[in-house]
């Protein structure tokens, strides 16, 4: 025996019957176990994996087949049951009333009392059937073998052989009995088969309504993407959208909750329908769950848009399909038609497209413009669109500030009047005066004769925030910067938006991230055309279009920042909008600096040529209260009137273009106020004296200091 080989048992004891000896075995220098590597560990949890993912599709076809087959059932005998009975009438009746539509309901109710009447007829028919079919059986069997008989005694003339008259019938017996034994052949087979088919048909029926629960369905089903819009998925999602009014009235409606909606129709890459609410439920219950309905109706929350239309308890639904917003438009026809001009008075913008997919365009006619939105979301690229194409018209005149200073507006070099570029408070100072311009411009226009027409002048100011944020001050101490009434620029702007459109001149501004601050309200609710991109909040959106807007629907603040950049949501009477609605969305043309700069050379072609200045030039300087102080002279008192025209005469173009308004701020802000003596307004010399020696003691005091 090997050494390495050690009985247990003594040797003397004999082994105990059918018992092998118990042994060890000793191995020596054994090598410890190896770990298992950990790729080949996780190729067996991945194997696992593997199996499990079998298991779980099979188990999910299994029960989707059976499910498709069940439902399928279930669809089958409810079609049957509706086609057999009224139950289809009464829930169109049911479906009329809880809409509140009486004249529905009504003509619903006549055709049952017609398909009633016509079940009855039919029935009372089937009572007299038997007898009828009887006698037609009788009839048509004697008529054939009479007709048989008669063949036959004609074959048998013509043959001469008496046996041929019962030919054709014998025939005829034959043949009957050659279709029995076809049917007892096939009659087995038939009956085997015919349940199988069955079921067959009723899983067809139940896999093309996708009869099956969500977790079996395939993954590309589940998702919902590219699913169509069909009238019961729209009411599955109202019914889901957690507004209990809304659930309860469609449970009474049963099937027939598409009575709420109208015809859906395809509108661009996209479909529209209108759902007119039932009693009970409001058109703002449906807009605040504007996520859930999406989510319902397996779209993202952008592919979603609820407007309100003129009809009363009524929300117009547009549905996007599956990712066709995230695909971008066409170019605009201002690069691809190089023949293109321009009408100020009678034409529009080409400015991108409705939801719908239609060509939008907007109306400048006579329009202050006022475009928001977050930064880096294309609203500089919007603006210069509509200028582009507006250059295009060699009437137009333009006065530009870009308060970015990047180059983005570079292209107006040798179009516009006046071109300022740059974010300092010097670049705001002459943008300011650049704006007080305009506004002496027009005073000059109203003051022309009643009849004369002036070329279009367009003040436009990008990044207009960064002026209404200036804290820069003048010599007067009034700021350019601001929302109160010394404010230069803000009241500039105002002066413009109160009178500027009679004469043509008008006022367009883009600003970022609107709020109180850097966008006053006055100066919103002056512009005629509000759009708006996206934006962060409701607050914001309603600072951007208004209530009346948001009331109705528009939802800048809903779109995504960065994704539907060039998106626009646009409040204005110069852009075709869908009647009952406040506001459209347009996804606009995006229009790079190559592409703008090869049309404002076009447009430059068009011009005799225009010297750009690039600052204002500022003329000598002057004090209006020591100017005012010195046309009053000795007199105690000068009448208002008599003021403004001698200092039009002292210096025509520092003050010939004052109104009664621009004396009293200077006034004001000096604490000379005019006031009534004798029914007229007047000066006094007193306070104007007072005002400058407590101007130069203060003057003194802080040199001093």
């Amino acid at each position: 025996m090997s050494e390495n080989v050690v009985h247990l048992h003594k040797p003397t004891d004999p082994p105990a019957p059918d018992t092998a000896p118990t042994v060890l075995t000793v191995v020596p220098d054994a090598p410890p176990a190896r770990p298992v590597p950990l790729w080949v560990r996780s190729g067996r949890a991945v194997k696992s994996a593997a199996m499990h993912e079998r298991t779980r599709s099979t188990g999910r076809a299994v029960a989707r087949h059976a499910s498709y087959t069940f439902n399928g059932g279930r669809i089958v005998a409810r079609r049957t049951w509706d086609g057999r009975t009224g139950s289809r009438y009464e829930r169109m009746i049911r479906a009329a009333e809880a809409a509140g539509n009486l004249e529905a309901a009504e003509e619903w109710e006549e055709r049952l009392q017609r398909f009633r009447a016509a079940r009855h007829h039919r029935r009372m028919d089937l009572l007299h059937s038997p007898v009828e079919a009887a006698k037609g059986v009788a009839v048509g069997a004697g008529m054939s073998i009479g007709v048989l008989v008669a063949l036959g005694v004609v074959m048998a003339i013509n043959t001469g052989h008496v046996g041929d008259v019962i030919t054709p019938l014998s025939a005829t017996i034959d043949f009957i009995a050659l279709l029995m034994r076809i049917v007892q052949v096939v009659w087995g087979p038939a009956l085997t088969t015919a349940p199988f088919l069955a079921l067959l048909a009723l899983w067809s029926v139940g896999r093309k309504q996708q009869a099956a629960p969500n977790w079996a369905l395939p993954a590309n089903v589940r998702n919902g993407e590219g699913e169509p819009i069909t009238p019961s998925i729209v009411v599955k999602a109202l019914r889901d959208l957690g507004v209990p009014a809304l659930r309860n009235a469609i449970k009474e409606m049963g099937d027939a909750g598409a009575g709420m909606l109208g015809p859906i129709t395809i509108a661009g890459c996209g479909v529209e329908v209108d759902v007119t609410l039932p009693s009970g439920v409001s058109t703002n219950e449906v807009q605040n769950k504007r996520r859930k309905l999406a989510e319902n109706l397996t779209r993202h929350e952008h592919e979603v848009f609820i407007t309100i239309p003129q009809a009363a308890r009524t929300v117009r639904l547009w549905i996007a399909d599956s990712g066709a917003l995230d695909e971008p438009i066409g170019p605009s026809p201002l690069v691809t038609d190089e023949t293109m001009t321009a009408d100020y008075t009678k034409g529009k913008a080409p400015w991108g497209q409705d939801l719908r997919g239609d060509a939008a365009a907007l109306s400048l006619y006579q329009r202050h413009l006022l475009i928001t939105g977050l930064s880096n979301q294309g609203k500089t690229v919007a603006l210069r669109s509509l200028a582009l194409w507006l250059s295009l018209d060699k009437s137009v005149q333009f006065l530009m500030g870009d308060l970015k200073g990047v180059g983005d507006w570079a292209m107006f070099d040798g179009l516009a009047t006046t071109l300022i570029q740059g974010p300092t408070d010097e670049h705001v100072i002459q943008v300011t005066e650049m704006v007080e311009g305009a506004v002496d411009e027009m005073n000059r226009r109203i003051q022309a004769p009643p009849g004369t027409t002036f070329p279009p002048l367009i003040v436009l100011v990008d990044e207009a925030q960064v002026a209404f944020m200036c804290p820069a001050k003048d010599e007067d101490k009034r700021p350019y910067g601001g929302s109160k009434a010394n404010s230069r620029y803000f009241m500039a702007v105002r002066k413009i938006h109160n009178q500027g459109r009679a004469v043509n001149v008008l006022m367009w501004q883009g600003t970022q991230d609107p709020t109180n601050e850097n966008l006053p309200k006055l100066v919103r609710e002056g512009a005629h055309t509000r759009a708006s991109l996206a934006l962060g909040t409701e607050s914001q959106a309603r600072m951007a279009l208004g209530d009346k807007a948001v009331d109705g629907g528009a939802a800048p603040n809903l779109l995504r920042p960065g994704l539907d950049r060039g998106t626009l949501v646009v409040a204005s009477d110069g852009i075709t909008i869908p009647a009952g609605q406040s506001s459209i969305t347009v996804r606009t043309h995006y229009i790079d600096d190559d592409a703008a700069e090869a049309i404002t050379d076009r447009a430059k072609a068009l011009r005799d040529g225009v010297t750009t200045l690039h600052a204002i030039e500022r003329g000598e300087k002057h004090d209006p209260l020591a100017d005012i102080a010195a046309v009053i002279g000795d007199a105690p008192r000068v009448r208002t009137k008599d003021v403004l025209a001698r200092l039009a005469t002292r210096n025509a173009d520092a003050y010939g273009g004052w109104s009664f308004i621009d004396l009293k701020r200077v006034l004001d802000d000096a604490g000379a106020e005019p006031y009534k003596s004798d029914g007229v307004m007047v000066v006094a010399r007193d306070r104007i004296a007072r005002a400058l020696a407590n101007r130069d003691d203060e003057g003194s005091a802080s040199a001093d200091e």
